[in-house]
């Protein structure tokens, strides 16, 4: 990511992942790591990355349609009031709600008590071609658990390593796992409970137990810390958040999900049919006038899809080859290749428009040739 872009100086993906030696006891959760920009700077490319993103979803929902195994999972984690429901609302309501999974886990029922802790997790994976969100998930029975002394050291801690194998199942079944952390300070966190209070139409969302666990607020701090030393894997990396300023969370979790499914290299199913073929056999039981209008529609059709193709806006994504913002020969070389490829794609799409519109207007004319035989036949 070029330096800069988008008010980004780092791609997130490394400013914000858990690396070896991370220690949450130094983290400042009112930093803005990788990013230069002010809130409006932020809320504004959270916006503009709205319509990439929901092209991405709708490619992913499609390829899971005609027998795609790939899917995306996001856990999102953090204590109350870290913010981790205004990612989920802020965040997915950029894509197409049927494109999305959404579970939040609360204490285990009955049921759930009775078998093994990952039982209720796999039950809402998301399927082949969704977008999953965890509002909390499986790791409450290494936080929850642990803190509050719900089961035995000896149970929670083989949990680590069953996580760990269960996440590395669900990559090699083609999910997607981004796993991110919301935290938030102290001060932070009593301020926004206050707030609660505050407000006759938020303190539904209080608990007396929020009070409870601000206690244990030390116990809580080392049981993350636990998770992110045990679960950060090459394969489901943490991406720890700083939560006190909702606009960054947001914006670094809008932009690590963009990113990654860029990197998916997600395209459009190939029909086994041949579109100027069933565009003969529809046209059969149009009318010209229907024909004609969706002659008028053509242009901006395919000129609409050219301007949401995920490959062309790679341009607003990537590094600017042409600014100069790169200065590693490798690097400007495979943005070169990519400004490229987006060039014969748009020349490719631009040639089959030219050939659909000469279809369509050879299409109005046997329509109303049709026409005008019925009428002289009536």
């Amino acid at each position: 990511m070029g330096k800069g872009h988008g008010g980004w100086t780092e791609d997130p993906r490394e400013a914000l992942r858990v690396r070896p030696g991370f220690s949450l006891d130094e983290f400042d959760r009112g930093a803005k790591p990788g990013f230069h920009g002010k809130k409006s700077d932020g809320k504004a490319l959270g916006k503009d990355r709205g319509a990439l993103l929901s092209e991405l979803q709708e490619r992913l929902f499609a390829e899971g349609r005609i027998g795609g195994k790939r899917s995306v999972l996001c856990v999102v984690q953090g204590l109350d009031t870290a913010g981790k429901g205004g990612v989920t609302r802020h965040v997915m309501s950029m894509v197409d709600p049927q494109g999305v999974a959404l579970h939040s886990f609360g204490p285990p029922t009955e049921e759930e008590l009775e078998h093994h802790f990952l039982w209720r997790i796999r039950g809402a994976l998301p399927r082949p071609g969704l977008i999953g969100v965890f509002d909390r998930s499986h790791y409450e029975d290494v936080l929850v658990v642990r803190v509050d002394d719900l089961a035995p050291r000896n149970v929670w801690e083989r949990r680590y390593d069953e996580i760990n194998g269960f996440e590395k199942d669900l990559v090699d079944s083609g999910t997607i796992v981004l796993k991110f952390a919301l935290m938030v300070s102290k001060d932070e966190q009593g301020v926004r409970l206050m707030d609660r209070l505050d407000r006759p139409d938020k303190r539904w969302k209080f608990s007396r137990n929020d009070v409870r666990t601000r206690g244990r607020w030390d116990a809580y701090q080392q049981a993350y810390q636990a998770v992110f030393e045990r679960t950060s894997t090459d394969w489901a990396p943490w991406y720890v958040i700083p939560a006190d300023h909702k606009w960054y969370s947001r914006t670094a979790i809008t932009e690590i999900l963009t990113q990654t499914m860029i990197d998916m290299d997600l395209g459009w199913p190939e029909p086994d049919w041949d579109p100027f073929g069933m565009r003969e056999e529809l046209a059969v039981e149009m009318s010209s006038r229907a024909l004609k209008t969706s002659l008028s529609d053509t242009v901006d059709n395919v000129e609409s899809a050219i301007a949401e193709d995920a490959a062309v806006q790679r341009e607003e994504v990537a590094v600017q080859v042409e600014d100069g913002d790169i200065d590693d020969a490798p690097a400007r070389a495979e943005e070169r290749a990519t400004l490229a490829e987006v060039k014969a794609q748009r020349a490719e799409r631009l040639a089959e428009l030219m050939r659909t519109r000469q279809q369509k207007e050879r299409l109005v004319e046997q329509a109303r040739a049709r026409e005008t035989h019925g009428r002289g036949g009536e």
